[in-house]
């Protein structure tokens, strides 16, 4: 069994998972468990958490917005306070958004950064979802009696 803990630290796999042979939770570490960690804070609301109620990034209050140059540096600007606040284990180096599929209510988020124990630079992306639920439709009716 391998007892060294990596520097950056070790976590549940997300969501969790678990190995019915070794009969454990099997666990994430280095950039995997950093990203896992990212997508975690990017996906939460703030106050979802009831003991970190700061912890979270409110990207739903930007759902039906119009997206303009403020809305793209207003969430620059949530991404970045986010990662600063809540993920120490990592320096942003560049937060930008990639919104050339604006048209089908997507936009990527683009995070460089770097991980400070082993000065390894990284990059993720993720999908934030504009237009999150435009695929529904009415049900038809039929009032043909």
């Amino acid at each position: 069994m391998n007892t060294e803990r990596p520097f950056t630290g070790m976590g549940w796999s997300f969501p969790p998972t678990f190995s019915k042979i070794e009969k454990k939770v099997l666990l994430t570490s280095d950039k995997e468990d950093i990203e896992k960690s990212l997508e975690i804070l990017l996906g939460t609301i703030k106050g979802e958490r009831v003991m970190q109620p700061s912890f979270g990034c409110n990207l739903d209050e930007m759902v039906f917005e119009s997206f303009n140059l403020t809305m793209k540096n207003y969430l620059i600007d949530l991404v970045k306070t986010a990662i600063l606040y809540h993920e120490a284990r990592i320096e942003p180096i560049k937060i930008s958004l990639d919104d050339s599929f604006i048209h089908e209510g997507r936009v990527l988020i683009e995070i460089d950064y770097l991980i400070r124990s082993s000065n390894s630079r990284f990059n993720m992306v993720y999908p934030f979802y504009i237009n999150e639920g435009t695929e529904i439709q009415k049900p038809v009716v039929n009032n043909t009696l």
